[in-house]
């Protein structure tokens, strides 16, 4: 039987800041509307951090069963361990997704924004699907795709507009930025595990670019999230600020570039969490200062 420490593990902990910088970001394109509401905000990070657990515990128990993961090299699997029963872990996600859902309801009554209920039914499907089922669009190399949507667009505008009512240009290119540090975190996970992968038939992204491209695709994701904000200057001067995330990111890029391996890849996914909620902390920043200056 896994322990509490196990479980904890197994949800994946170092994932959380990408579920949490985009209801960051969306708040602060709210404030930046004039329409900044903390318990929606509250709202929409329990959703967004309780779809990412459920995700990562629904990834544990697809992968574990097809035996993607009997030879991992990356962080502790509950399934693939056998710490866990494969059901348990199964009920782990629903468990998760089933509270998303919950808060989700709440914050659509709350908010009023009630066809946002279809989006939240398409959030846990897509949670789901992304290794579960018959055909798991993880495994077509659609992963990057449906993170973006989900994690980052969704994620975002669905914060700004439970509160404000409508969106801006400020949370349009934040949600595309915060999308992309999530697909390079994706990226950076799938290429450590482009061997495995391969071996299970698990055609990601990754997997389909090969070693070279990809790696050189983490780094075109983290600079396009990082200069993307540069667009709102003329309206915005304080967006300057996101240039300072720049240092952050050479670490991680050089470690891709370098061709580390297996379990040395390990870094690049904490580091890619930790400029995710950089790059949530400062846009928040320019925001702010914009509109007290």
């Amino acid at each position: 039987m896994a322990t509490p420490a196990q479980w904890i593990s197994g949800s994946r902990p170092r994932t959380l800041p990408m579920a949490v910088a985009p209801v960051v970001i969306g708040t602060a394109a709210a404030y930046g509307l004039g329409a900044f509401k903390p318990v929606n905000a509250v709202l929409a990070a329990l959703v967004a951090v309780l779809l990412q657990v459920g995700v990562n515990y629904a990834n544990d128990y697809s992968d574990g069963i097809r035996g993607t993961d009997d030879d991992r090299v990356g962080p502790f699997r509950l399934t693939g361990s056998k710490a866990a029963a494969p059901a348990q872990v199964k009920r782990a996600a629903f468990i998760a997704f089933g509270a998303a859902m919950l808060c989700g309801l709440a914050l659509v009554v709350v908010s009023q924004t009630w066809w946002l209920l279809l989006v939240g039914v398409g959030c846990v499907a897509a949670a789901w699907g992304y290794t579960g089922g018959k055909n798991p669009y993880g495994y077509l190399g659609l992963g990057d795709v449906f993170v973006f949507v989900f994690f980052g667009l969704v994620a975002t505008l669905g914060t700004t507009y439970t509160q404000a009512g409508t969106l801006s240009a400020a949370s349009w290119i934040g949600a595309v930025g915060t999308g992309l540090i999530a697909d390079g975190l994706l990226m950076a996970n799938n290429v450590r595990d482009i061997p495995t992968d391969e071996l299970a038939g698990k055609r990601t992204l990754a997997v389909r670019l090969g070693d070279y491209r990809a790696r050189r695709a983490y780094v075109w994701m983290l600079g396009i999230a990082v200069l993307g904000p540069l667009l709102l200057v003329p309206w915005n001067p304080w967006m300057l600020v996101m240039l300072l995330l720049v240092p952050a990111c050479l670490t991680p890029s050089w470690l891709m570039l370098g061709g580390k391996k297996g379990p040395r890849l390990i870094p690049v996914l904490q580091q890619t969490g930790f400029i995710n909620l950089g790059y949530a902390g400062l846009f928040t920043v320019a925001v702010v200062l914009r509109t007290l200056f």
